[in-house]
C-alpha cells in the first residue's frame, strides 16, 4: 500500500452559515445564504451548518432552503430539547445527506451556571435527545459544549452513551478558545484511549480563536486521531472567530507530511470564496490575513523581490495561484455582448438568474464607459452589488455635493421612494456626513452609523470603490415568557431551554449592512447607507407580516 493510499480523508464541516453569522453585526438574508452556500459546495466542502432552526423563523427558513439547493451533506444545529430537534429535522430532511447536530454543555461552570443539572441528567438529557434524533435521521453528530474544560473522565462517559444512543459523530469543542495545541491534542488522544466505543464514530472538533490558536488546535487535533475540523470561511465566528479553512486546509497541503491526511477542497476556490464571503458580510478581510489577505503574497523588501524572482520557493512557500489568486484582464468592454458578459460569469463560477445577469450587465456597460481596463475583480464586486433581494423601498437618483477645507460640506440628495421623487439638503463636517443627514431627512428614523469601510477594488486612477457600512436602531425585543424561578418544577428539557432563553424586555441596537459600488466614492458610500435602510426597511417588513 503507498503512503498515499494509507492517508485517511479529514472531513470539513464548514459552519459559516451557522456560527460565522453569530459575528456581531452580520445579518445575512436567505439569498445571501444561499449563494455562500453555492459557492462551499464548489469549494468541496463536505458540510454545511446552515443555521439553528429553532433560533428563529428565519434560521429555519435558510437552513431548509440550503438544504433543498445543495448536494453536500446539510447539518441543523439543535440543543437536547425535543422541539429543537424535531423543528432541525423538519428543516434539513430534505438535504441529500440530512444531519442533525445535537449538544449540550459538559463542562461543570457550564452545567453549574448556565445549564443548572447535576451530571447526571446531563448525561440522561444527552442519550434521550440524541435516541429522539436518531428516529429520524441516521447522521447524528453529538458535540459536548466546551470540551476543552470539562473533566475528561465525564466526558468520556457522556460519549461513550452518546455513541451507544445512536451518534456516529462526536464534536469535542474548544469553546472559548482556552487550550493550547499540545494539551488539545492530548485530549483528543485521551478520547481515543478512554471510549470503549469510539471506534464506531468520527471524531470531529470545534476550536474558537479566544488565544489565536484555533488552527494550531485542530492541527493538533488531526494528529491525535479527529478527523472531521468544524471552521470557517476567514475565520468568522463568535467572539474572536473559529478557526479558518483556508489557514487549516492550506497547513495540510503545505505540510502534509505532519499530518497523514487528504481533503476534498479544491484550494483553487478558496480565494474567492474568501471574497464573496467578505463581501456579503460586510466583515472585510485583513490585508495581513494568511492565506487570502492582501498582502500574503506581496514582497516589498529587495532581498525579498531578488529572491522571488530568482525562485518563488525562496520566500513563497505556496503560489497565489493555488488559492485561486490571480488577476486576469477581461477582453470584455463597451461593445461586449450580453453572451460574453454571461459565458465569462459563468467561467467564474456564478450562477445566476436571467434578472441578475440583465442587472449586472447594465452595470458592467456602465462601467466600461468610464473605465479603461476591466478585471475580473471588477466583475466579482458588480455581481456581489447586484445579487439580493433587498427591495429598493429607497432608490438614489441623484447627489450633490459642495465640500472643501475652508467651508462646511453640504449635500442635496434626491430619492425615489413610494413613486415619489423626494430631495432633501443637510450640512456635515464632510461630504459623506452631510449626504447622510440628508438621506435621513428623508426616510426619517434615528440610525446610527457603526462602520464604514472603503475599499479599492482594482489599482488605478479610475478603480472601482466598494463602500461597505454597518447601521443600527434601536429596537424593543417582546418580553419572552419565564418558566419558575429558579427552575423549579420544569423538565431537563425546559432547564436546557430556559438557559438561553432571553429575560425581560430588552431594548437592543439591531444592525444591517449595506454595500454600494462607484468608480465616485461619495456615490458609493451613498448607495451604500441607502441599502442598508432598504434591508433594515425589508427585514422589519418581514417580521410584521
Amino acid at each position: 500500500m503507498t503512503n498515499a493510499e494509507q492517508k485517511k480523508k479529514v472531513i470539513i464541516f464548514d459552519t459559516t452559515l451557522r456560527d460565522g453569522e453569530q459575528t456581531p453585526g452580520v445579518n445575512l438574508n436567505l439569498s445571501e445564504k444561499l449563494e455562500i452556500a453555492r459557492q462551499l459546495e464548489k469549494l468541496g466542502v463536505d458540510v454545511i451548518e446552515a443555521g439553528f432552526p429553532a433560533a428563529s423563523p428565519g434560521d429555519f427558513e435558510a437552513v431548509q432552503a440550503v438544504a433543498q439547493h445543495v448536494k453536500c451533506s446539510v447539518a441543523a444545529l439543535c440543543r437536547c430539547v425535543p422541539a429543537d430537534i424535531e423543528r432541525a429535522w423538519e428543516a434539513v430532511k430534505g438535504a441529500v445527506n440530512p444531519r442533525l447536530h445535537i449538544f449540550i454543555a459538559t463542562s461543570d461552570i457550564h452545567m453549574q451556571y448556565k445549564l443548572r443539572m447535576s451530571r447526571e441528567q446531563v448525561l440522561a438529557a444527552a442519550v434521550k435527545a440524541v435516541k429522539l434524533g436518531k428516529s429520524l435521521c441516521d447522521n447524528i453528530e453529538f458535540s459536548c459544549e466546551d470540551a476543552s474544560r470539562s473533566e475528561p473522565a465525564f466526558m468520556y462517559q457522556v460519549l461513550e452513551a452518546a455513541i451507544d444512543a445512536g451518534a456516529t459523530t462526536v464534536n469535542i469543542p474548544d469553546t472559548v478558545g482556552y487550550a493550547v495545541p499540545e494539551e488539545f491534542g492530548r485530549l483528543i488522544k485521551g478520547v481515543k484511549e478512554n471510549v470503549p466505543n469510539i471506534d464506531k464514530a468520527i471524531i470531529s472538533v470545534h476550536c474558537h480563536d479566544d488565544l489565536g490558536l484555533a488552527v494550531a488546535n485542530s492541527l493538533s487535533a488531526i494528529q491525535n486521531g479527529a478527523l472531521q475540523i468544524e471552521c470557517t470561511v476567514n475565520g468568522l465566528g463568535e467572539r474572536a472567530g473559529n478557526c479558518s479553512m483556508e489557514e487549516v486546509i492550506m497547513a495540510i497541503n503545505t505540510r502534509g507530511g505532519n499530518f497523514q491526511v487528504t481533503h476534498g477542497i479544491d484550494t483553487t476556490r478558496i480565494y474567492r470564496t474568501s471574497q464573496r464571503v467578505a463581501k456579503l458580510t460586510g466583515v472585510p478581510v485583513s490585508i495581513y490575513k494568511s492565506i487570502v489577505g492582501a498582502n500574503a503574497f506581496a514582497h516589498e523588501s529587495g532581498i525579498h523581490q531578488h529572491g522571488i524572482l530568482a525562485n518563488p520557493m525562496t520566500y513563497e512557500i505556496m503560489t497565489p495561484q493555488s488559492v485561486g489568486k490571480t488577476e486576469s484582464t477581461l477582453v470584455l468592454g463597451k461593445l461586449s455582448g450580453r453572451h460574453a458578459f454571461s459565458d465569462r460569469l459563468q467561467a467564474m463560477g456564478y450562477t445566476l438568474t436571467k434578472e441578475d445577469i440583465d442587472s449586472a450587465f447594465a452595470e458592467f456597460k456602465e462601467l466600461a464607459d468610464r473605465k479603461k481596463t476591466i478585471t475580473e475583480s471588477d466583475l466579482e464586486a458588480i455581481v456581489g452589488h447586484v445579487k439580493r433581494d433587498t427591495p429598493d423601498y429607497y432608490k438614489m437618483e441623484s447627489f450633490q455635493i459642495q465640500s472643501g477645507n475652508k467651508m462646511q460640506a453640504m449635500a442635496s440628495i434626491t430619492l425615489a421612494c413610494d413613486g415619489q421623487i423626494v430631495t432633501e439638503a443637510a450640512t456635515g463636517d464632510g461630504p459623506v456626513d452631510a449626504a447622510y443627514n440628508a438621506v435621513n431627512r428623508i426616510v426619517g428614523g434615528q440610525w446610527r452609523l457603526d462602520s464604514y469601510d472603503i475599499m479599492a477594488v482594482t489599482g488605478g486612477m479610475d478603480a472601482l470603490g466598494e463602500v461597505t457600512v454597518r447601521i443600527s436602531r434601536e429596537e424593543t425585543q417582546a418580553e419572552a415568557t419565564k418558566t419558575e424561578a429558579d427552575g423549579q418544577g420544569a423538565s431537563e428539557a425546559e432547564q436546557i431551554a430556559e438557559a438561553e432563553r432571553p429575560q425581560g424586555v430588552k431594548a437592543q441596537m439591531i444592525s444591517h449592512t449595506g454595500r454600494g459600488l462607484s468608480t465616485d466614492i461619495i456615490e458609493a458610500s451613498i448607495l451604500a447607507y441607502v441599502n442598508a435602510i432598504n434591508r433594515a426597511k425589508a427585514e422589519t417588513a418581514k417580521q410584521s407580516a
